[in-house]
């Protein structure tokens, strides 16, 4: 049952990546359900990609689209753990799962980073968007401090090889990194420098 429900979402996300008639705020929108949906029950995500590190989150790559069209991702929180200020330059739904995370936005203002508004807390079954067209930029940390959290992202192209940016709090200056991911057993030949 379990299996099926990952299914249902992947096909439902292979028909809607697969319209061209679609702007990206109706993506969002029919994504964000699909994804809502697919958080209603935490009874279906395995073990081996729920596992935290003990020094830093992992990204596991559930579904890999093999048109670049959308992945599919579980981010795994340690106990206190954040990203660091980053982008994506691709569309982004972010459903939580299991537990909390805490969400700083950020914008670039002069060559100066901005944090814009206040924190916003996700919670299971939330969804929250990325996008260049509505906010790129943030930085994203575990509400807790005693256990995991677990939160599920979409995105709209392979983010485990996209060129994305890191960002330095203090000058805004911008660092080229490919992520890659948790659950890869070769090195990321997509990585600057590899």
């Amino acid at each position: 049952m379990a299996e099926q429900k990952v299914l249902n979402a992947v096909t439902a996300l292979c028909r809607l990546t697969a319209r061209g008639d679609l702007a990206e705020p109706d993506i969002l929108q029919d994504a964000g359900r699909i994804m809502a949906d697919l958080v209603t029950t935490d009874d279906w995500l395995p073990d081996a990609m729920a596992q935290p590190h003990p020094e830093y989150y992992r990204q596991y790559l559930l579904y890999g689209d093999p048109l670049d069209r959308f992945s599919l991702v579980s981010f795994v929180w340690g106990p206190g753990q954040r990203t660091p200020v980053h982008d994506h330059t691709v569309w982004g739904v972010i459903a939580m799962l299991r537990g909390a995370e805490v969400e700083q936005s950020f914008s670039m203002e002069d060559d100066r980073l901005q944090a814009i508004g206040e924190e916003k807390t996700l919670r299971p079954g939330e969804v929250a968007f990325v996008s260049p067209s509505i906010g790129d930029i943030h930085r994203v940390s575990n509400y807790h401090d005693d256990k995991v959290s677990i939160s599920i992202h979409l995105y709209g192209g392979n983010i485990g090889r996209i060129n994305r940016h890191v960002f330095d709090p203090e000058t805004g200056r911008r660092k080229p990194f490919v992520s890659g991911y948790s659950n890869v057993l070769v090195p990321n030949l997509w990585a600057p420098g590899v």
